[in-house]
């Protein structure tokens, strides 16, 4: 299995294939078969539920690659939580990627929310918002336009959920403290198709 860095290493490669169009994965039988059985996913990447950005696609990866969770703004719920110590157990996956985008309708959302709230959604709907506001309010500034409020809030969402992996699961802390694990922070732009990660 790779350790957290030389993961690293081949997603930043894939996103740059992904840039180039030259990310082409073609998949015959043979390959296919060969992943009943078993799996093992270099990554894991816990992103956004929106279709513009497929986490396969973005980083080049194929089959078997990578371990996906998505859910509208990326957030770190309980069965998400719960998916990533899987596969962290499981497939001894050493990195976790949480992918945040550009022009995220779910922070927009959770900005409207808290700029307006009156508005009222459906209760789940709600449950999404609701985990996003603590982790994006201090960011925002009621100067700056919204492109720039959902820029910032896009990378306090993605802070926010690292940290309540961190905080919420003792499996995820005892594989970063005596394992390699790593969890590591990004934001895909939807007009470059770069990946940017944080450090």
């Amino acid at each position: 299995m790779l350790d957290a860095d030389a993961a690293l290493l081949r997603l930043k490669e894939g996103n740059e294939k992904f840039r180039k169009g030259a990310s082409h994965i073609e998949v015959d039988e043979a390959s296919r078969l060969e992943l009943v059985e078993q799996q093992k996913p270099f990554a894991i990447i816990l992103g956004c539920s929106d279709s513009r950005v497929p986490s396969e696609l973005v980083f080049a990866q194929g089959l078997g690659d990578l371990f996906v969770i998505r859910v509208a703004g990326n957030i770190a719920a309980p069965s998400q939580i719960g998916s990533i110590e899987f596969a962290a157990d499981k497939f001894a996956s050493n990195l976790v990627v949480v992918l945040g985008h550009s022009h995220c309708g779910a922070i927009k959302a959770t900005i409207s929310a808290i700029e307006e709230p009156e508005q009222t959604h459906s209760p789940n709907l709600s449950a999404i918002v609701n985990s996003i506001k603590p982790g994006i309010q201090s960011c925002l500034d009621s100067g700056d336009s919204l492109d720039d409020k959902v820029q910032k809030a896009v990378r306090a969402n993605v802070q926010s959920t690292i940290d309540k992996l961190v905080s919420d699961s003792e499996i995820l802390r005892q594989k970063i403290s005596e394992e390699g694990l790593k969890i590591v922070g990004a934001e895909y732009c939807l007009e470059s198709g770069v990946v940017e990660f944080f450090q």
